[in-house]
């Protein structure tokens, strides 16, 4: 069986969803250059401005799909989807009618591949001195080879909020978020994938099965496909085999470092990503064989037949910031694709971020892009501490007013204190939360003051992260920008170009030329003793209640991990192997000589 069209992409990189609005619409930007990208479907008011934003600027009729209309947030998704289909499709199509002479944008699309058979087809055509006829013939195999990106949409599985924002009822157990988004995607026009991160919602699996796109058609092609983001093989091996039993195929295994990322970061028990990727190399085709014969059965219950497993591609990403780090992930764990995301906020040409951020971004080193607890969440999230949302924050702390007066009310679960939801990142919460933690007789004055910190700490992310979007197009906001910036984003300190930043990942120039950077291997390594020390103090402060034996099993995957990267150092490392191994060494002591928490004593019965 050949691939389908959404399989079909000549570059071995793509743009992961960045907030919810730094990627808003960054498919227009690169699409029609054969690059993939993803949207966050959270936040469908801010779908629905930036839509009408793009029929104001390409001249198309906007009818308002207002809210509180039943499924209105499914309706805004759809619409804008159908609208980002159409322009990528007439972009992509205009692109490929251009004629090949010097300063066409066409040029730029074969420019931008990496090194490989279309690449040199490409500069064979472009240097063929035989007559036109000839050149004229193959310059339109080349465009019959083109291919625009695709436009990918993201769901976090666990926002999936239940509560009307416009009069606080109760949504129906089929109209929340993460449902009413699904539906969105699968109504709309688009070729493409949606991928599910943070874990798994039963709930939102089990209606996949409600729309018939994501099944199979005749020829075997899967108009749209599921990608799930992973932290391991076995959760790629359980929510696999629950999809196939509903006759749903996983078309991309998307593995993601549990804390070398932008946004919310899904730590390990220490467990490495070359340990974790080695596994899923080994097991991959375990994986296709198990899934398969569920699969198989459960379409033969719809009718559907298969006659062989349907393509699937494994991808990486999280801290890949180098040329030698991406070849090794495709060449050594023979991976599709690698997935970058932080770097590419100093690509303005592909996102959406304002000039002043741009910059913060640009110097931002360990002091000013920090694991925090300011998801309401209550997932560690990355975030840039020097971003307008930080500093308003701290301001409303300051003037005795913690928290925000939640407008958009996305992340509304907690029911620590209230009968209805509230949002831990609201006044109503903390206000709440504080006089608790005041009250408390088991925790000293320094534990109270860790919590209360941590309880305001909290930020509104989900208002805030539209706002880059929404400042750029120089639309009215009340949000504060605020930008969850990835580790790896504290080496990169050059605003370059659509054309640098793929250059740089392809190998052809280094944006961190003269930087002393550790291989990513090693940041992923230092991220988690970092956060391992980190969880060590909140035990003592109260604010976890990880045991011994916890840390003591962290402590084990890492030396098992470092162990491994020791092994492998000719496979990973291509130059510095030496300085790759001291480092090992160095991390190694130090894990050594950590003191993690007692053992808990129990009193005799």
């Amino acid at each position: 069986m050949s691939f389908s069209t959404i399989n079909t992409n000549h570059h071995r990189f793509h743009i992961p969803v960045m907030g919810t609005g730094f990627t808003i619409d960054t498919c227009l930007k690169v699409a029609r250059y054969g690059i993939h990208s993803v949207l966050s479907l959270g936040d469908d008011e801010l779908i629905e401005r930036v839509r009408e934003y793009h029929c104001n600027e390409y001249g198309i009729h906007y009818e308002e799909i207002a809210g509180g209309s039943g499924d209105h947030r499914a309706k805004r998704i759809t619409a804008y989807l159908n609208q980002l289909n159409l322009l990528v499709n007439d972009q992509f199509e205009a692109l490929r009618q251009q004629s090949f002479e010097t300063g066409e944008d066409i040029n730029r699309y074969f420019n931008l591949l990496p090194e490989g058979d279309l690449k040199r087809e490409y500069n064979s055509v472009m240097s063929d001195a035989n007559p036109v006829e000839n050149k004229k013939r193959r310059q339109d195999e080349l465009r019959r080879l083109m291919r625009p990106g695709c436009i990918n949409v993201n769901v976090m599985t666990k926002v999936d909020c239940n509560i009307d924002r416009i009069d606080h009822s109760m949504h129906e157990p089929d109209k929340t978020d993460a449902l009413n988004g699904l539906k969105g995607f699968a109504e709309s026009d688009v070729r493409s994938s949606i991928i599910f991160s943070a874990g798994m919602n039963p709930r939102l699996y089990g209606a996949i099965a409600k729309y018939p796109d994501f099944f199979p058609d005749p020829t075997g092609t899967i108009k749209k496909q599921i990608v799930l983001k992973v932290s391991d093989y076995r959760s790629a091996s359980i929510q696999g085999r629950f999809l196939a039993k509903k006759g749903i195929w996983v078309s991309e295994w998307r593995f993601e470092s549990g804390l070398n990322c932008g946004g919310h970061a899904f730590a390990t028990q220490g467990m490495l990503m070359g340990p974790i990727l080695k596994e899923f190399k080994e097991r991959r085709m375990e994986l296709i064989e198990t899934l398969f014969p569920l699969y198989e059965a459960a379409l033969a219950k719809t009718g559907r037949e298969i006659g062989a497993p349907p393509p699937h591609r494994f991808t990486v990403q999280g801290g890949v910031g180098t040329h030698a780090e991406h070849d090794a992930i495709l060449k050594y764990y023979e991976a599709d694709a690698t997935g970058w995301g932080s770097p590419f906020l100093l690509v303005p040409e592909a996102v959406r971020i304002d000039d002043g951020h741009l910059e913060k971004v640009r110097v931002a080193g360990e002091k000013e892009i920090k694991l925090t607890r300011s998801s309401p969440l209550g997932i560690p999230f990355w975030n840039l501490l020097t971003s307008e949302s930080e500093a308003y924050r701290r301001e409303r702390i300051a003037d005795g007013k913690a928290g925000s007066i939640c407008p958009h009310r996305y992340l509304k679960f907690n029911t620590e204190f209230t009968k209805k939801p509230i949002c831990r990142s609201s006044k109503a919460y903390q206000t709440l939360k504080i006089k608790e933690i005041n009250g408390r007789d088991d925790l000293n004055e320094e534990q109270k003051s860790a919590h209360v910190q941590e309880a305001t700490d909290r930020a509104c992310i989900c208002f805030d992260l539209s706002a880059p979007a929404l400042k750029v197009m120089n639309l009215p906001t009340t949000s504060k920008l605020n930008v969850c910036v990835g580790p790896n984003a504290r080496f990169f300190d050059k605003i370059s170009s659509l054309r640098e930043m793929v250059d740089h990942i392809y190998g052809r120039i280094d944006l961190l030329k003269g930087k002393n950077r550790p291989n990513m291997f090693v940041n992923e390594l230092k991220l988690y003793m970092e956060y391992m020390a980190e969880e060590v103090e909140r035990v003592r402060l109260k604010l976890s209640n990880q045991t011994h034996e916890y840390f003591e099993g962290y402590k084990l995957n890492l030396l098992n991990g470092i162990e491994y990267y020791r092994e492998q150092v000719d496979n990973l490392v291509a130059k510095g192997q030496d300085s790759f191994l001291s480092q090992l060494d160095t991390l190694a002591a130090e894990i050594d000589a950590m003191v993690l928490p007692s053992p808990l004593v129990l009193e005799p019965a």
